[in-house]
């Protein structure tokens, strides 16, 4: 350390002893939680095979920093809250992110915030499509045994821009000029499937069909006899999608807009709720389903609607599905729905805890590449979750009804169905079957138990990136260099130490 560095400042406000604050020649760092973390993804392979997809078109004889090493420092980086290239001019000095990076803490620093530039902008199509490529195959990977069910869910979210960036366009509805990420998760293990960075005023729809597709074919490689439930609000209610649900035997539940049709057919139920909440004073939530084609549609399909009435006054929502049992139970069909709200939390942690909103290079592809490596990111965290996890969640049984067709016609099933009344499936000549499910798919109370039980064990099993941050990854240490080893010495007075001793052998443990 430079000697014109060194300073001295004291403090007096304690008044029995003098606070003397000086600076060392020491190694410091404030990130020594991610070397468990590293270890972790070591044994996993995730980093090395996230920048295994890439390929490095540059001389090797001019070459300083791999793409291995730079994508390890963004990806670490974006765990310990270190979102923007920017940060890295400081991290490039600090001695863990040189050992995440397989260097000694006095080797050469690590990558600059230019060079973290152009490589992020040196990314090709070739190279996002193999990593899209690498997301799914990970994903389908991610399964120790061949599941019962998957749940997809599929929704995007606002990115806002700002100058002169490719492709971003002023959007009426957000009010800022912007990109949109549109994501698949899974609902068993809250994995981004499939990440899409669409162009600011695209529809949410664009292209979805053919993602959906490329995700289903994976999984039907390996799990043949997966059954497969696709979730979407209203935004992807496009024929195109429907069809491509039927024509790989997808069940889908997709919300629809209250149509004129839709309110006509349940008008009468949105009434009785109305009646029934005028002579009970307590809320009401009745639901019913019928047949229902739009102009669009080449045949009908089946419509749940939600009626409710209560203090704030009425509501009402239509979900279009071809899931097994929607016309017997509707309140179930919808409730299913209901629950892909879970992925709009794992929308929000990506794009407010994990910072997928920090797309600022000016070249659309770069910023392709930058969504990725903040995808990559949320997935190994959900991959130590699911490592220390504990105890783990158990399965819950569904029970599906299944008619001899997945899309009856009008007149095989009732017009309105309420949720107070019980059907006896043996009438409508159904047969059921139960099969297990992860309790992520499940719904309502039971799941929020399992949670709670998990979280109360381990609060990183459950816990966002902000928990994460707060107990294991920002701990302060001093790093020394000797001729045999590296040593990370952590405060003994740290709070969380037991618990980092205990969440770092669960991540390192390979048994």
């Amino acid at each position: 350390m430079d000697l014109q560095s060194v300073w001295q400042r004291t403090f007096g406000f304690l008044g029995s002893k003098a606070i003397i604050v000086e600076t060392s020649d020491a190694m410091l760092t404030s990130d020594a939680g991610l070397l468990p973390i590293r270890e972790f993804d070591e044994a996993l392979g995730f980093t090395r095979q996230f920048a295994g997809a890439l390929r490095d078109a540059r001389d090797a004889r001019f070459t300083r920093h791999s793409f291995l090493e730079m994508s390890t420092a963004r990806i670490f980086g974006i765990l310990a809250d270190y979102e923007d290239q920017n940060d890295h001019d400081a991290l490039g000095k600090d001695p863990v992110f040189k050992l995440l990076a397989d260097r000694l803490p006095d080797d050469d620093d690590l990558a600059s915030q230019p060079t973290l530039s152009r490589f992020e902008n040196a990314i090709t199509p070739r190279s996002l499509l193999r990593l899209e490529e690498w997301f799914i195959n990970r994903f389908v990977e991610s399964f120790d045994q061949p599941p019962a069910e998957i749940t997809l869910d599929i929704d995007v979210f606002d990115d806002p821009t700002h100058g002169q960036q490719q492709l971003t366009f002023y959007h009426g509805f957000y009010k800022q000029y912007q990109y949109l990420v549109r994501a698949i998760t899974c609902a068993e293990n809250d994995y981004v499937v499939l990440p899409v960075l669409l162009h600011g005023t695209a529809h949410a729809a664009l292209g979805a069909h053919l993602d959906v597709a490329r995700v289903v074919k994976a999984l039907r490689a390996k799990f043949p006899d997966v059954r497969i439930h696709l979730r979407a609000d209203s935004g992807y209610a496009v024929p195109v999608l429907y069809e491509t649900c039927e024509d790989l035997r997808i069940d889908y539940s997709i919300g629809i807009g209250m149509y004129p049709a839709i309110k006509q057919q349940s008008a009468a139920l949105l009434q009785q709720a109305v009646d029934q909440y005028a002579d009970t004073s307590r809320p009401q939530r009745l639901f019913t389903g019928f047949s229902y084609q739009a102009g669009s549609w080449p045949m009908p399909r089946w419509v749940v609607v939600k009626c409710e009435a209560n203090s704030p006054g009425t509501n009402r929502r239509a979900v279009v599905t071809n899931r097994p049992g929607a016309w017997v139970v509707p309140q179930g069909a919808y409730d299913e729905y209901a629950e892909r709200g879970e992925s709009e939390n794992r929308n929000k942690e990506l794009k407010c805890e994990l910072c997928a909103d920090r797309l600022s290079d000016h070249r659309y592809m770069a910023n392709c590449f930058r969504m990725f490596l903040h995808c990559a990111a949320s997935n190994l965290l959900i991959h130590m979750r699911r490592r220390i996890a504990n105890p783990p969640l158990e399965p819950s049984t569904h029970v599906v009804i299944q008619t001899p067709q997945n899309n009856p016609a009008a007149s095989e099933v009732p017009d309105q169905l309420s949720s107070e009344v019980l059907i006896d499936a043996g009438q409508l000549n159904a047969s059921v079957v139960e099969h297990e499910v992860p309790a992520e798919a499940a719904s309502g109370r039971a799941r929020r138990q399992q949670f709670n039980r998990r979280r109360q064990a381990d609060p990183l099993g459950e816990g966002h990136a902000c928990t994460w941050r707060l107990m294991l990854i920002k701990v302060a240490a001093r790093v020394e260099v000797t001729a045999r080893r590296v040593r990370v010495l952590l405060s003994g007075s740290w709070p969380f130490l037991p618990f980092f001793r205990d969440v770092g052998h669960q991540l390192t443990n390979t048994e």
